[in-house]
């Protein structure tokens, strides 16, 4: 399996704070059937201020752990971008990790805020489009905005955005109304990825496999494998 969005580079936000955390969090996802990890730190202003330099050394740091613990797993990276009008100029400046590419588009994990979805956030991902970046919307079933009316998506998806839920939704870690509506976007064929958002050990691990079965029972074995397989393959052809 791949898995698209987690925080395992160390001590670079809210996810392993050490290389020791971060290598054991990657045996958890080794033992869970992982193969390769994209690493997608925050990038948010005046919080975590990240850039491709900082994550960069992050991941060599990590790379250079898996291979010194002889860790069969490959590691890239790229970045959990918090919406906001910084955005336009990182795209102007290049200077924005993406996640890979869809269909001869750039994608950017996009994050939204939990509670609400900021006025004029269409328009900007109507940019990102226009310049060639198609936006993937991280966890869209753990934003509140969302949650009390899914309907709030459509313009997004209309516009061509794509969607990430995390695997921990489904089997109802961040309560029964996050798991409805990340199984109603699976149900309605609106998610191309599903990936861990893991941040540790104890509360949100690496591990995928709960999920994959509960994707299964809603949508069938060759749809749950596109997921974690067959999509994000697609997704990090010139990455991996």
């Amino acid at each position: 399996m791949y898995d698209l969005h987690n925080h395992l580079l160390p001590g670079i936000d809210d996810g392993a704070p050490n290389i020791e955390t971060g290598l054991d969090l990657e045996k958890i996802a080794i033992d869970d059937g992982i193969t390769h990890m994209v690493c997608t730190p925050h990038i948010h202003p005046g919080r975590y201020d990240n850039n491709i330099a900082t994550i960069q050394v992050a991941l060599q740091e990590f790379r250079s752990a898996l291979q010194q613990n002889n860790l069969n797993l490959k590691a890239a990276a790229a970045a959990e971008v918090r919406i906001g009008p910084e955005i336009i100029n990182a795209v102007k400046t290049q200077t924005l990790p993406f996640l890979g590419e869809w269909q001869t588009s750039t994608v950017l994990l996009l994050e939204l805020p939990s509670n609400i979805i900021p006025v004029g956030s269409d328009n900007l991902t109507k940019w990102l489009l226009s310049q060639g970046i198609t936006p993937i919307i991280a966890h869209p079933e753990r934003n509140l905005a969302i949650i009390n009316n899914p309907g709030k998506l459509k313009p997004f998806l209309d516009q061509g955005c794509l969607l990430q839920i995390t695997g921990g939704a489904l089997t109802g870690n961040f309560g029964q109304s996050t798991k409805a509506i990340a199984q109603q976007l699976l149900i309605e064929n609106k998610v191309t990825i599903m990936a861990t958002d893991a941040h540790n050990i104890k509360y949100r691990p690496p591990q995928l496999t709960n999920s994959l079965q509960t994707a299964t029972e809603l949508i069938g074995e060759n749809a749950t494998k596109k997921l974690v397989l067959d999509n994000p393959i697609e997704m990090t052809k010139n990455i991996f």
